[in-house]
């Protein structure tokens, strides 16, 4: 502790001493916490896994890329498609097995409401996978 007096001719400074009480409890607590909580991150479950020789199924479904141009006109895989042959096209796409990812392409001068049906369609057709495709700026 610091103790002065009221003497002016003894020109010692006071001095100063970090008070340790407030470190101590904070240590001594921290101390506690990882003490109980050190045996619970390392509590493993052993078991004895199975063992398979099986391979993991790499075989891709295959794609289908529908482009639709500003004129609202179909392109089924880069081939010309009439918009009467669409919902044909997309119920034998959806039957497949492992059905095949539909990637749509469309202008951006393209009407919404022709993406909109041709997204409808291909819902009700049974196409599970659909993703756009864009082009990312330069």
């Amino acid at each position: 502790m610091a103790f002065g007096s009221f003497d002016q001719g003894n020109e010692r400074m006071p001095t100063s001493e970090i008070n340790m009480v407030p470190l101590i409890d904070v240590m001594l607590v921290l101390l506690i916490v990882f003490m109980i909580t050190a045996p619970l991150l390392t509590h493993s479950v052993k078991i004895d896994l199975p063992q398979a020789s099986s391979a993991p199924n790499t075989e891709k479904p295959d794609t289908v890329t529908l482009a639709l141009d500003a004129n609202g006109g179909l392109f089924w895989n880069d081939e010309p498609l009439p918009d009467a042959d669409l919902a044909l096209r997309l119920q034998a796409a959806a039957a497949q097995s492992p059905q095949p990812e539909l990637h749509l392409r469309a202008d951006q001068n393209t009407r919404y409401q022709v993406l909109a049906e041709v997204m409808s369609a291909a819902r009700e057709a049974g196409i599970e996978k659909m993703g756009f495709i864009t082009v990312p700026p330069k």
